[in-house]
């Protein structure tokens, strides 16, 4: 059973800083692409951040360019995402995914084989 468990999240001023992570782990799996979203309450969740696990491509949704960054660590099945300058329109539950299956379109929910459970971004103003 595939496992992702994210961490990092929290309660933070507008203008501050988090380093959200999120650990694979659990049965036999390939990575393609691991993808970041958010869902805030009374929204559709909605894309954020992707990479490809082999080359590290990057993609982002237009709003979190500049402040956003996806990383990741092969060796610990691990992807990150940095993110600066907070705001209150970020506060969210963020959640990682997985393309396990192959390279389907970035920014789709249905393109990704498993999730996490999410973690809470709170931005205050």
């Amino acid at each position: 059973q595939v496992r992702l468990v994210e961490s990092g999240g929290g309660l933070v001023q507008a203008g501050g800083s988090l380093r959200l992570s999120c650990t694979a782990s659990g049965g036999t799996f390939s990575t393609y692409r691991m993808g970041w979203f958010r869902q805030a309450p009374g929204k559709e969740r909605e894309f954020v951040a992707a990479i490809s696990w082999s080359s590290g491509y990057t993609r982002y949704v237009d709003s979190v360019k500049g402040r956003f960054t996806i990383s990741r660590d092969n060796a610990k099945n691990t992807v990150y995402l940095q993110i600066n300058s907070l705001k209150p329109e970020d506060t969210a539950a963020y959640y990682c995914a997985i393309q396990s299956s192959g390279y389907r379109q970035f920014d789709l929910l249905s393109s990704y084989d498993y999730w996490g459970q999410g973690t809470q971004v709170t931005v205050s103003s």
